[in-house]
């Protein structure tokens, strides 16, 4: 508060005195603040977006908050005994390979072990401190070549699962209630996503088969209950498509064909029945990985492949997705003008480095001039979805409450008794939060545990 007082009323709030005038000050600048800002959100065109989103999903966080969701702690110690048992035999591994022990989680002996006794690389990055660096990107380029990079990636991501989250979660219990209630967070992200803490369910790792196991642990409040995962599919592409105009796109989506067959028939020019599984996975790895600017270099890395296939591939792209290339350039060009970029309901990503000199700050302004928008308009999204869920779960008075929210899926506690009437009551909600070019789709499931319902 005293940042604002200093930016919008010149005005520096008193650190000393009683309660009594501390209160009344800060209550006097709050109606001071209201007024400037109220004209500022008029100005921006913002009034509504405050108005008929963010405020009302105030109410949303706070009553999610207070529900909670159950974990089951059986699950949870099996799952840490369990990974302990995985620890130590990965641990042997790598000290067989290295030829000596040493603390796999010290950078510092981490960095000796790999590059000063196996000499795993020539030329060595190092830190500030002159230690190696012994980061997940340059570990990420070794892995291919050799074993026990990928043995301490694996030890890296089994104690991360066991220490932030299968041993972390019991003591994040609630005593009353025997639930976990994390804390939603509106104004975190730059994008407009929401962001969770104690637990960060944003980061639980799904991409991995022990990462996915610990949604194994989240379970319906008691018997009468069962887990709703409903889920926005390819909501970012979709939104790439309708802002971008892009018919070849456009159509795939409203004649519910595969996107990543019909991009990789395009890119790779043959018939969609041609696609291979190979075609198909380089195909998403670019659909995904051009909507955050990613290059030749970037899309060699992570599909293995030379930086010519790659710069082929992207260039191929471009030719045949040209409303994408389109839309792009300009994003970027609007960006330059105006130094932010603006979500489907205006809400704002400055971008005061667009401008820079600097090659690398520029590079990553105009990389968020491209992704802001559509990252941003996917979190608008949810967001109305959610208002009005709440509201007609509230108005129908109804048992099944809404508990979770993460990146782009909502997560509820379903009473039996409801499942045939909520189910699509809640997809038909999250399907007319805001209208596309293309039509929205919600992947629904429905299982004894958050695992189980994605």
């Amino acid at each position: 508060m005293g940042i604002l007082c200093n930016q919008y009323l010149n005005y520096q709030l008193q650190p000393d005195g009683d309660e009594t005038n501390r209160l009344c000050e800060r209550a006097d600048q709050t109606l001071q603040l209201k007024q400037k800002l109220h004209k500022e959100l008029e100005h921006r065109h913002h009034s509504l977006l405050m108005r008929d989103v963010e405020m009302p999903l105030v109410g949303v966080l706070a009553a999610m908050e207070c529900e909670g969701v159950k974990v089951d702690e059986g699950v949870l110690k099996k799952m840490s005994d369990s990974l302990r048992a995985d620890l130590e035999k990965i641990q042997k591994i790598i000290f067989g390979i290295a030829g000596t022990e040493f603390n796999i989680g010290s950078p510092k002996q981490l960095g000796e072990v790999l590059f000063d006794k196996m000499k795993l690389q020539d030329k060595t990055k190092k830190t500030k401190t002159g230690q190696y660096a012994t980061g997940e990107d340059v570990l990420q380029k070794l892995a291919g070549d050799h074993e026990i990079v990928r043995k301490i990636l694996e030890f890296r991501e089994y104690e991360k699962l066991r220490s932030t989250y299968v041993d972390a979660l019991p003591k994040m219990i609630s005593k009353t209630d025997g639930r976990i209630h994390s804390d939603f967070r509106q104004a975190v992200a730059a994008t407009g996503r929401l962001s969770s803490n104690n637990p960060n369910l944003q980061n639980i790792p799904i991409r991995t088969e022990k990462g996915r196991q610990v949604r194994g642990a989240f379970v319906p409040r008691d018997k009468n209950f069962l887990f709703m995962s409903a889920d926005y599919s390819q909501i970012e592409l979709r939104i790439a498509a309708s802002f971008a105009k892009d018919e070849i796109m456009i159509e795939a989506f409203r004649n519910k064909r595969d996107i990543h067959t019909t991009t990789a028939a395009k890119v790779f020019k043959v018939e969609l029945d041609k696609v291979t599984p190979d075609m198909r996975r380089k195909a998403k790895e670019v659909n995904f990985g051009i909507l955050y600017g990613s290059t030749a270099f970037g899309l060699s890395q992570n599909l293995n492949i030379s930086r010519t296939e790659a710069a082929e591939i992207i260039e191929s792209y471009f030719k045949e997705f040209s409303a994408i290339k389109r839309y792009m350039d300009d994003a970027i060009n609007q960006a330059r003008e105006q130094e932010y970029v603006e979500t489907i309901l205006g809400r704002r990503r400055y971008l005061r480095d667009i401008n820079s000199k600097n090659i690398t700050t520029r590079g990553f302004a105009e990389r968020n001039a491209i992704n802001a928008p559509i990252q941003g308009s996917a979190a608008d999204i949810i967001k109305i979805a959610m208002v009005n869920i709440y509201r007609w779960l509230q108005k129908e008075k109804l048992k099944t409450k809404m508990i979770l929210q993460v990146h782009d899926e909502l997560v509820f506690d379903l009473h039996k008794d409801e499942q045939e009437m909520v189910k699509p009551r809640i997809i038909e909600l999250m399907k007319s939060a805001v209208t596309l070019e293309v039509p929205m789709e919600v992947e629904v499931g429905i299982g004894k545990n958050w695992l189980e319902a994605h």
